[in-house]
């Protein structure tokens, strides 16, 4: 290959995506296992890479030049082979720099955790240092007299101001976890999470909902990424090039999650949207009937409405890890919380909201078979689906008219209201 990215695990890596719009060159993701990383960096069979977990660090003996920030922080990211030598480069530090900067957050004189002891957690280390921050401790789980253990972070560093993870802890397929338990934390200002895949971590999400500056690593991504390119191809790029990027790739894989009553035209607008702007659409009362070969009619008679919220919710759980979809989501959804977490994690949430009179009753859906049952259910719900939605959309006019102002509004912004 010309131009990639090494790793052992690269499934999830957005990075391809990105440095193709950055640059007019074929970016490949190159799988390499631990035992083949000598072999490959000793036939230097390619012009220039990234580098990514686990292997930051042990590139650094088979180079030939190393930068000064990269030798002081210790790992490389980006490398370049000139005539046979290799050049070592960390573009994490700007990308990790720029994602801070991006969040408002003010590090000086302000107490750090860092999450992890790999690569990323020595630049976060140098990029907190370089912010100005007073004091800074590296968490693990293992103790060593640089590190402290979780145990000693709970029993006497609780008053931590940042806190900047750095593990793989919540990362895609195990976006469930997370590394700390946040509540415990009542001095904290902001939360820095490097994961990217899902956008919205269960770390950043647990400190949103404290109303705690937090973001996940999309934005250092793209940054280091352009940087890195620069050291690709020898250009300079325009100082708005990143954010330009960032909010391109961010809408692509960012989720469109339509939520609200039954008839309100969630399936109808979700496969337009998919249809004409190119996302893959998914419904999820679809997948229950799909998956348990039965209709939610039939599921409702014979198990109940609780089994069949149970079912709902491993679906949703299933789809939330996918990105760039449309989901329409069955009414119901919404009313429990653990199913709005996991569908915010990759997705921006639409209430389309059909006025009850347009509203029509349905015998498919067992709680809303009839007017009055209707409106029992819409007075029941409708402040909820406006209380857990990112953006209300007012549907009283065709699928192209609807789908379209959600389209708009999506690609505006990333964040939550």
């Amino acid at each position: 290959m010309q131009y990639g990215l090494i790793g052992e695990k690269l499934g999830h890596s957005f990075s391809k995506e990105i440095h193709e719009k950055i640059e007019n060159y074929e970016y490949v993701l190159r799988e390499i296992k631990k035992e083949d990383l000598e072999s490959f960096m000793k036939e230097k069979d390619f012009k220039a890479i990234n580098v990514t977990i686990p292997y930051k660090e042990a590139v650094l003996p088979y180079l030939d030049f190393t930068d000064e920030a990269a030798k002081e922080i210790g790992a490389v990211n980006t490398i370049v082979n000139s005539d046979g030598k290799l050049y070592g480069y960390n573009t994490d530090f700007y990308g990790l720099k720029s994602l801070i900067e991006k969040t408002g957050a003010d590090l000086k004189g302000k107490k750090v955790l860092i999450l992890g002891t790999g690569g990323t957690s020595c630049t976060a280390f140098a990029v907190a240092k370089f912010l100005g921050a007073s004091e800074i401790l590296k968490v693990t789980r293992k103790s060593g007299s640089e590190f402290i253990t979780y145990e000693e972070m709970y029993a006497s560093h609780t008053d931590a101001e940042i806190i900047i993870n750095t593990t793989p802890c919540g990362m895609f397929p195990k976006n469930d976890e997370s590394p700390i338990d946040i509540e415990r934390f009542l001095s904290l200002e902001c939360v820095v999470d490097a994961i990217y895949n899902p956008l919205c971590t269960k770390l950043v999400s647990d400190a949103k909902k404290r109303g705690i500056k937090a973001t996940g690593g999309l934005f250092m991504l793209c940054a280091q990424a352009v940087k890195a390119a620069e050291f690709f191809t020898g250009k300079t790029y325009p100082s708005d090039m990143c954010g330009k990027i960032y909010r391109e790739i961010y809408s692509k894989k960012q989720n469109i999650v339509l939520v609200g009553m039954p008839s309100s035209g969630k399936t109808t607008i979700g496969k337009y949207i998919s249809e004409v702007y190119g996302y893959e659409f998914e419904d999820t009362d679809d997948m229950i009937v799909r998956k348990h070969k039965m209709t939610i009619p039939e599921i409702f008679e014979k198990y109940g409405e609780e089994t069949f919220r149970c079912w709902e919710t491993e679906c949703v759980r299933e789809v939330s890890q996918r990105c760039g979809c449309v989901i329409a989501t069955g009414g119901g959804a919404i009313l429990r919380e653990e199913n709005v977490d996991c569908l915010r994690q990759n997705g921006k949430l639409y209430f389309v909201d059909r006025p009850l009179e347009l509203l029509m009753p349905t015998t498919s859906r067992p709680l809303s078979g009839d007017k009055n049952a209707l409106q029992k259910r819409y007075e029941e719900r409708y402040d909820i689906y406006k209380e857990v939605s990112d953006k209300i959309v007012l549907n009283t006019g065709t699928k192209e008219e609807c789908g379209d102002k959600i389209m708009s509004k999506h690609m505006l912004a990333e964040d939550r209201k």
